[in-house]
C-alpha cells in the first residue's frame, strides 16, 4: 500500500509507528512496530533506508536511554535484513558494534533482541559479508566486558556453523575437554571461506576464550572449538604463531582479566602441547620482559607462573637458566606491579623446584641493594617475596641479615609483611636491632635506625611474639654494658609508646622491669624508661591501675633500697618528675578499696621521699587534691593514717607549694588531731608541725591548739594535742606573740607533775622544745623557778617532768643551756637525775647525759667533761639492765657520724665499760654495747681511732676488743648505721 499509494497518503503512520517502536508496556508492540516499519521503508525504498539508518545506528548506540527505546531500535536489525535482503549488506559493518553492545546490556530482554538481530545478520549475510562481520566479532572476542566477549564467542559460533555447514545445537559435554567433533571438510570449508591468517586469529581467539575468568564464555568457547576444530593439538601448532602474537597483546593489556586469560592460556598450552613448546615460548617472554610497556612486564610474570605450574620440576631445572634470570630480573622491575608479579613467580618456582629458588634468587636480591640505582627496587622485591613465601625465605635471610654489620633497613622492609613467621626469628632479630641501633647511638644515623627499629618491633602481631619481645628488651636491660641497655630502652619506649598491641597480661612485668631502670646511671635509659611507663600508664583503664598498685609500691620500695634512701634519678627527669606514675596512684587513692587507698598512700609517700622537691613541685596539685578529699570521708584509721603521713613527707618536702591548699589542709589535720585511733592523731600532729612552716600568721593555730589541751578531757586525744604544739612550736616558736607564748609556759609547767604518764612526758617534752624560742627573761624564770630548782621534797612525778624537760631542753637548746651561767648548774642538774633513785628519773638523766656528751663531742675539741666521763661508765655498770641500756643508746647517738672522735684517751675508760657489757646476760645490752663501740670508734670512716685504741688498751681489753671486732664490729661497720629516735618524749 505504501509503496503504490506514496507516503504522502500516510503521513500519520511513520510518526506513529516510530512512536509505538518505543512503547515502554510491551515488547510485542515494539516488535510489531519494529516489523511494521521495515516493511514500509521497504516499501519506500532504498532512499528512505539510507535517510533514516544513521539515526536508527545512532539511537541504538546511545547508552543513556531507557532500555525499551534501545530494544525497539535493536528490533529494527532483525526485521530491515529480511525486508530488504542483498541492499542491506553496506548496513551490516555499522550495525554490528551496535548490536555487540547491546549484548552486554544489563537487561536480559535487550539483550536477547540482540542476540537475535545478530544470529539474522549471520544467517543472512554469512557468506557475503565476512569482510564485515569478522573484525567486529574478533575484536568483540577480546573486549573487557564479559558479556560481549560471551556474545562475540556465541555469534562467531553461529557464523563459522553457518560457513562449515554443521548444526551448533549438538552437545558437545564429554569426559574430556580435547574431546573434538569437528571434520576435515569443515576445517577446509572455514579456511575456504576466512582465509588462513583470519581463520588463526579466530581460532586463536575461541582457544584463548576456553582460558576465560568468566565460566560462560569458557563454556561457550570450548562448545564452538569441539564442533569446528577437528584435532586439537595439530591445530594449536598450526595457529601457534598467531596465538603467541595475541598472549602478548594480553599480557600488555590494562585490563587484569585479559592479563590472566593470557596466563592461563599459557598453562594450558605448555599441557597440551607438552614441555617441548618451551624453548620456544621462554625467549618470546624473555623479550617481553624487556619492553618498555610495564603492563607488558607484568603480564610475562603472570605468564611464567602459569607455565611453570603446568610443568614437570624437571622442566622447570632444565630451563633455570633462562626462567631464574628472568624472575630476577623482573623482581628488581621499577614498577611495583611488576615486583608483585614476579613474587609470583617466584613462589612458583620454589614449589617446583624448592631450596634451589632462595638460593638462586636471594642471594642476587641482597647484592642488588648495595647498587643506588636498583636497591629501592630490589628491596621491595625482596618484601613481595616475604608477603608470598614468609615462613620459608624468613629463616634463609635471618642468618644473612643480623650477622654484623647488621642490616636494619631490610629487617624492617621485610618485617611488615613477614607475619607469624617473624616470631619465630624474634630470638635473633631483638638482640641483633639493638646492637645496630648501639652502634648508631649518637650519630647521625641514629633517627634512621630507630626508626627501622620501630618497623621491625611493631609487625609483631601475635602474643607470643609480644611476649618474647618484652621478656627479650627487660632482659637486655639488665645488661652490664651501657650502649646494650641504652639500645633495649629505647626500644621499649618505642613498644610500649606506638604498639597498638594489648599487652596487659604483661603490665606486671613491664611496670617492674621499667622502674627499676629509674635508677640507671644513663641518662638515656632514664628518659626513655621514664617515657615508656609513661606511655603504659597513660593507656591503662580504672580497673588495671587499681591491680597494678601492690606491685608498683613493691617496686619502688626496691628502687628505694637501691637508692639507699637518696633520690631516685628517674623520679627527678626535669619537666617530667612523678607523672609517670602519678595517674595509677592517684586512682588508687581515689576510687580503690580501703586496701588500695593505703596501699597507694604509702607508694606515694615513699615516692615524695624519693624525689627531690623541684621534681615535685609541678605535681603538688595532682597529688594534694586527692588527699584532702579522701581524708574527709569516712575511712578506716590506717587509710587516714597513710594519707596523713604522704601529706606530712608532702610539706616536709615542698613546703610552700601547698600554700594555696593551706586553709583545707590546716582544718584536715585538727579534725585528725582529734580521730579516735591514736596512730591517726600521732600523723596528725607531725603533719601539723609541718604545715606550720608555711603559716604566716600562726597564732590562730597556737591558741586553738592551746584551749583544745586545756579543755580536753580524753588523755589519748589531749597527749597527742599536746605533741601537735610541740611539733608547730619545733616549727613556728620564733613567730608565736608573747602573750600566746606565756599561756605556753604557764599551762606547760603546770602539767609537768600530771597522773598520766603520757601527759606528764609530752608536756616535758613541748617545755623542753619551748626552751629554744624563750626570751632570756622567760628562760631563767623557767630554769630558776622549775627544771633547775631544789628537788628536795617534791613528788617524784613533778621531778620526772623536770627532768625530761631539762633532757630535751639541752638537746634543743645546748648554746643556751650549756654553755654560759646556766652550764654548771644543767650538767650538775642532769647528773643528779641520773643517778635517781627512780629508773624514770635516772633515765632521763642518761637522755640528758647523752645530749650534754653530743655538745662536748662537737664543741670540746675531743675531751669530756671528767664528772660526765666517770658517771656515763657508772651508768655502763649499773646493776639496771633499763640503765645500762639508755647509757649505750646515748653513747651511740651521741657519737653518730659525721660528728668528729673524742681523744682516744678520753674513749679509752667508756670503751672498757662497753667492752664488759659485749659479755652481759641481756642480748639487748649486748647489742647497743657493740653499736656504741663502732660509733666511738669511727669504724665506719676507718680504722684510724680503732687503732690508736688498740695501741694504749691493757692487754686483756685489747684482746676482747679484737675478738668482739672478728665476731661482730666489723660486719655492723660496713651496714648503714640504725635511725633509731633517742628522745622518749615524742609520741609513737
Amino acid at each position: 500500500m505504501v509503496k503504490g499509494m506514496g507516503e504522502s497518503c500516510f503521513e500519520d503512520l511513520l510518526p506513529w509507528l516510530m512512536e509505538t517502536l518505543t512503547y515502554e508496556q510491551s515488547s510485542v508492540d515494539r516488535s510489531g512496530a519494529a516489523q511494521g516499519l521495515a516493511e514500509v521503508m521497504a516499501g519506500l525504498g532504498v532512499e528512505k533506508l539510507e535517510k533514516l539508518m544513521p539515526e536508527i545506528v545512532a539511537t541504538a548506540s546511545k547508552v543513556d536511554i531507557a532500555p525499551h527505546v534501545r530494544d525497539g531500535y535493536i528490533m529494527m536489525f532483525n526485521y530491515l535484513p529480511i525486508t530488504f535482503g542483498d541492499k542491506f549488506t553496506p548496513y551490516v559493518g555499522p550495525i554490528i558494534p551496535c548490536i555487540l553492545k547491546a549484548l552486554a546490556d544489563e537487561n536480559e530482554f535487550v539483550r536477547d533482541t540482540a542476540l537475535r538481530a545478530g544470529q539474522r545478520v549471520i544467517s543472512m549475510y554469512a557468506e557475503t559479508a565476512i569482510a564485515l562481520l569478522l573484525p567486529q566479532l574478533e575484536q568483540g572476542l577480546f573486549d573487557d566486558l564479559w558479556r560481549i566477549r560471551f556474545s562475540s564467542v556465541q555469534l562467531l559460533g553461529d557464523l563459522l556453523f553457518h560457513i562449515s555447514g554443521v548444526t551448533g545445537k549438538m552437545t558437545t559435554e564429554t569426559a574430556s575437554e580435547d574431546d573434538n567433533f569437528g571434520t576435515a571438510q569443515s576445517n577446509k570449508a572455514i579456511i575456504t571461506a576466512l582465509g588462513v591468517d583470519r581463520r588463526n586469529r579466530v581460532l586463536a581467539g575461541l582457544y584463548m576464550g576456553r582460558s576465560d575468568t568468566q565460566l560462560v564464555v569458557r563454556q561457550a568457547s570450548l562448545h564452538v572449538w569441539k564442533i569446528v576444530v577437528s584435532n586439537t593439538p595439530r591445530t594449536l601448532r598450526e595457529i601457534l604463531p598467531t596465538l603467541f602474537g595475541l598472549l602478548l597483546g594480553f599480557l600488555a593489556s590494562t585490563c587484569a582479566d585479559k592479563r590472566t586469560i593470557a596466563a592461563r592460556t599459557l598453562g594450558d598450552l605448555v599441557r597440551k602441547l607438552g614441555e617441548k613448546i618451551l624453548p620456544e615460548i621462554i625467549p618470546i617472554l624473555e623479550e617481553g620482559l624487556r619492553s618498555q610497556k610495564s603492563d607488558e612486564r607484568q603480564g610475562v610474570c603472570i605468564g611464567l607462573s602459569e607455565i611453570m605450574k603446568s610443568t614437570s620440576r624437571d622442566a622447570v631445572l632444565y630451563f633455570s637458566e633462562s626462567l631464574v634470570p628472568t624472575a630476577r630480573k623482573a623482581l628488581c622491575d621499577p614498577l611495583e606491579e611488576v615486583r608483585e608479579a614476579a613474587a609470583k613467580t617466584f613462589e612458583q618456582l620454589h614449589s617446583t623446584i624448592g631450596h634451589q629458588a632462595l638460593e638462586d634468587i636471594l642471594p642476587f636480591l641482597l647484592k642488588q641493594l648495595d647498587d643506588d640505582e636498583v636497591s629501592e627496587f630490589a628491596l621491595d622485591g625482596l618484601k613481595q617475596v616475604m608477603a608470598i613465601k614468609s615462613r620459608v625465605v624468613l629463616p634463609y635471610l635471618v642468618p644473612k641479615l643480623t650477622t654484623p654489620p647488621v642490616n636494619t633497613r631490610v629487617l624492617a622492609f621485610l618485617s611488615s609483611v613477614a607475619g607469624d613467621a617473624l616470631t619465630r626469628h624474634l630470638g635473633v632479630i631483638l638482640p641483633a636491632v639493638m646492637l645496630a641501633l648501639k652502634e648508631k647511638l649518637g650519630t647521625p644515623d641514629e633517627q634512621l635506625e630507630m626508626a627501622n627499629c620501630q618497623a621491625v618491633i611493631l609487625s609483631v602481631e601475635d602474643d607470643i611474639g609480644h611476649r618474647i619481645i618484652i621478656e627479650d628488651l627487660l632482659e637486655a636491660t639488665r645488661s652490664p654494658e651501657v650502649g646494650m641497655r641504652q639500645a633495649a630502652a629505647i626500644i621499649l619506649n618505642i613498644y610500649c609508646s606506638r604498639s597498638k598491641a594489648d599487652y596487659t597480661c604483661h603490665l606486671r612485668s613491664l611496670v617492674s622491669g621499667l622502674i627499676r631502670l629509674f635508677n640507671d646511671s644513663s641518662s638515656v635509659v632514664l628518659e626513655e624508661s621514664w617515657d615508656a611507663l609513661n606511655a603504659i600508664t597513660k593507656k591503662l583503664d580504672a580497673g588495671n591501675q587499681l591491680a597494678l598498685i601492690e606491685e608498683l609500691h613493691k617496686e619502688i620500695r626496691l628502687i628505694g633500697n637501691e637508692s639507699k634512701g637518696e633520690h631516685v634519678p628517674g623520679f627527678c627527669l626535669p619537666k617530667k618528675g612523678v607523672t609517670s606514675i602519678l595517674p595509677v596512684l592517684r586512682e588508687g587513692v581515689l576510687t580503690g578499696s580501703p586496701e588500695q587507698k593505703e596501699e597507694a598512700a604509702k607508694a606515694l609517700g615513699l615516692v615524695i621521699r624519693l624525689t627531690s622537691a623541684d621534681a615535685l613541685r609541678p605535681s603538688v596539685v595532682s597529688i594534694t587534691g586527692p588527699l584532702i578529699r579522701i581524708l574527709g570521708d569516712r575511712f578506716s584509721w590506717n587509710v587516714k593514717a597513710a594519707l596523713l603521713e604522704t601529706l606530712s613527707l608532702l610539706l616536709a618536702k615542698v613546703g610552700i607549694a601547698l600554700k594555696p591548699f593551706l586553709p583545707q589542709l590546716q582544718t584536715t589535720f585538727t579534725k585528725a588531731l582529734q580521730d579516735s585511733n591514736r596512730g591517726v592523731r600521732l600523723k596528725a600532729a607531725d603533719a601539723l608541725g609541718k604545715l606550720i612552716s608555711i603559716h604566716i600568721k600562726v597564732d590562730p593555730l597556737f591558741t586553738e591548739l592551746l584551749n583544745g589541751i586545756r579543755v580536753m578531757e580524753d588523755p589519748g586525744v589531749r597527749d597527742t594535742m599536746l605533741q601537735a604544739l610541740r611539733f608547730v612550736i619545733q616549727g613556728a616558736g620564733a613567730k608565736v606573740d608573747a602573750v600566746i607564748r606565756k599561756n605556753i609556759v604557764s599551762l606547760l609547767l603546770s602539767m609537768l607533775g600530771h597522773d598520766e604518764d603520757n601527759t606528764r612526758i609530752s608536756s616535758a617534752g613541748c617545755l623542753g622544745e619551748l626552751c629554744a624560742f624563750l626570751t632570756e627573761e622567760e628562760l631563767s624564770a623557767v630554769l630558776q623557778q622549775c627544771l633547775l630548782a631544789d628537788v628536795s621534797g617534791i613528788d617524784w612525778m613533778v621531778r620526772h617532768g623536770r627532768s625530761l624537760a631539762l633532757s630535751v631542753a639541752v638537746n634543743v637548746a645546748p648554746s643556751r643551756l650549756c654553755a654560759g651561767k646556766y652550764s654548771s648548774e644543767v650538767q650538775d642538774m642532769i647528773l643528779s637525775n641520773a643517778v635517781a633513785d627512780r629508773i624514770p628519773i635516772a633515765v632521763s638523766g642518761v637522755r640528758g647525759m647523752g645530749f650534754l656528751m653530743k655538745h662536748h663531742v662537737e664543741t670540746g675539741g675531743g675531751q669530756l667533761p671528767a664528772k660526765l666521763s666517770s658517771l656515763f661508765i657508772k651508768c655502763l655498770q649499773n646493776p639496771s639492765s633499763d640503765i645500762r641500756l639508755v647509757a649505750e643508746k646515748m653513747i651511740w647517738w651521741a657519737n653518730k657520724d659525721p660528728l668528729p672522735p673524742l681523744d682516744p684517751q678520753a674513749i679509752k675508760p667508756i670503751l672498757k665499760a662497753l667492752l664488759d657489757n659485749t659479755k652481759d646476760k641481756n642480748t639487748v645490752v649486748r647489742a647497743y654495747s657493740d653499736q656504741a663501740i663502732v660509733n666511738l670508734l669511727k669504724m665506719r670512716q676507718g680504722e684510724e681511732v680503732f687503732q690508736a685504741l688498740s695501741k694504749i688498751l691493757d692487754v686483756a681489753s685489747l684482746e676482747m676488743l679484737n675478738e668482739c671486732n672478728r665476731r661482730s664490729l666489723k660486719k655492723l661497720a660496713s651496714q648503714a648505721d640504725s635511725t633509731e629516735q633517742v628522745d622518749d618524749t615524742i609520741l609513737t
